[in-house]
């Protein structure tokens, strides 16, 4: 099947024709690394992460590139997040910068999140960036005022076509104080004059000062991924302005298309007091850290139910939506867990070989729903399909052979592992095998007292060692035994 995706630049489910064939060109906007990243923003990189192993999987040669901002995302008041934060904990910027860009890669590893081919930085290319404005200077699109330099919206005749916002209804105040000096109050700033107290600041033809916001993905979209290039990702909360104003600036720049399809991914929600869903967002108070969320539930059911709802649509975050995917990620996992527990005993040959038929199928029904728009929810239930099939197979007591446990394997292994990320390809324990041995361990650590108790010291010792030679500690104590895993 032809991979088809909805680009929301022309409203409609296109065929993918890449500008090089057999390679994608992929730009995804990145996070302003000033606090730790919550899980609206997991959405985001959880399921570009699923269309990069996708399109990887079925042969593309992906170049991935996710930037860092670390300088120009702006507040309402003007004021830059990064120096806004560095104030609140009386550190250094860069200092800010350096410690959310290891915690944001380390939350995204932990998610199992593939990390992009190149994430250059911000603040690592201002000479692009100023040259890319100087350009726009040039050309008659942008104009400088006492230091600062706005994109003249009046001079692209297409602003407004992602977001199908024209210039006549938009009003003033769109992420920046609007200010008098500008011709138009759509007008957005590409730089802005460092005031004497502003630490982020670098030399350029117009002063010190320091890049706008949108600047930064335009000019280092273009510069690893050329104009025009494949494919453009975000979060539609930002599709107005700052996509807009990547797209002017670059064609603008470039007298090009800037990328050929837009996806971008819908908001995760919390509902609010009256139940009603809004947006998670550190502003509102109502987000769950990356962090937290890893304390709670483990990774892969956290990617399982991102994809519980398409890419491009919200989906509502509650704990009973959580508990409600770990029972269905232990499901899924529990059946490919005890298949591959059985291979290494199991007779040679293809006992059981009918349920090949829906091995193919599965195969065939998964990617059909990867190629339609990257549909993970419509792909996800194949396998649980596929999952009870597979369950039914080997609680009826038939002999399987190994030749068709592997072939239920690899199904696992290709589409549950290496393309969701929900299958971990070393054993590990589901939260109720944890429970589970949690439990067990108490009730030895119980029978133990009861031995102490009755100066029964050869059990009291044997269950000691035992666990030992299992990697449990114990260690007795005034108020009582304690455990911990070696």
């Amino acid at each position: 099947m032809t991979l088809r995706i909805f680009n929301v630049l022309g409203r409609e489910k296109q065929e993918f024709v890449p500008v090089e064939e057999g390679r994608v060109n992929m730009y995804v906007c990145g996070p302003t690394v000033q606090d730790y990243a919550h899980v609206g923003h997991a959405k985001t990189y959880v399921n570009f992460d699923m269309v990069v192993r996708w399109l990887r999987y079925t042969g593309w040669d992906v170049l991935y590139v996710q930037n860092i901002t670390d300088v120009g995302h702006l507040l309402d008041t003007g004021e830059d997040r990064i120096l806004k934060k560095a104030r609140q904990l009386a550190a250094r910027p860069m200092q800010i910068v350096e410690y959310y860009t290891r915690e944001y890669f380390a939350d995204m590893d932990a998610l199992g999140v593939t990390r992009p081919d190149i994430s250059p930085r911000a603040s690592g290319h201002i000479p692009e960036q100023i040259e890319m404005i100087q350009t726009l200077i040039d050309r008659g699109h942008a104009y400088v005022v006492d230091g600062n330099v706005y994109f003249d919206v009046t001079t692209y005749p297409d602003y407004g076509k992602l977001s199908n916002r024209r210039i006549e209804e938009q009003e003033a105040g769109t992420r920046e104080a609007v200010r008098d000096e500008k011709r138009h109050p759509a007008d957005f700033a590409l730089w802005k004059r460092a005031d004497p107290e502003h630490i982020l600041r670098w030399n350029s033809p117009w002063g010190e000062g320091f890049p706008g916001w949108h600047i930064e993905c335009s000019a280092m979209s273009t510069k690893y991924l050329g104009q025009p290039f494949d494919i453009h990702g975000g979060g539609v909360d930002n599709i107005f302005p700052h996509n807009e104003c990547e797209i002017a600036q670059a064609e603008c720049a470039h007298d090009a298309p800037f990328a050929n399809y837009w996806m971008l991914t819908g908001s995760l929600n919390v509902p609010d007091e009256d139940g009603v869903p809004v947006k998670m967002s550190k502003s509102l108070g109502n987000f769950y850290t990356v962090k937290d969320a890893l304390k709670k539930w483990r990774p892969e059911v956290i990617r399982m139910f991102m994809f519980s709802a398409h890419y491009s649509n919200p989906v509502v975050f509650s704990e009973e939506a959580l508990d409600a995917t770990t029972r269905g990620w232990e499901r899924l996992y529990g059946a490919a867990r005890l298949v591959r527990s059985l291979l290494p005993h199991a007779p040679e040959g293809d006992e059981g070989n009918a349920i090949l038929a829906v091995v193919d199928e599965t195969r065939v029904d998964f990617a059909a729903a990867m190629d339609d728009d990257f549909n993970a929810p419509v792909a996800l239930s194949a396998l649980q399909t596929f999952t009870r099939e597979v369950n039914t197979l080997l609680n009826s007591g038939t002999t399987v052979g190994k030749a068709v446990l592997e072939a239920i394997d690899e199904v696992y292994r290709d589409l549950g592992g290496t393309v969701l990320g929900l299958i971990p390809e070393t054993d590990v324990a589901s939260s109720r095998d944890a429970a589970r041995e949690e439990g067990l361990i108490e009730l030895l650590v119980e029978l133990r007292n009861e031995a102490r108790a009755n100066k029964d010291w050869a059990t009291s010792d044997r269950i000691r060692d035992r666990l030992k030679e299992l990697g449990v500690i114990l260690e007795d104590r005034p108020d009582g035994t304690i455990w911990k895993v070696e």
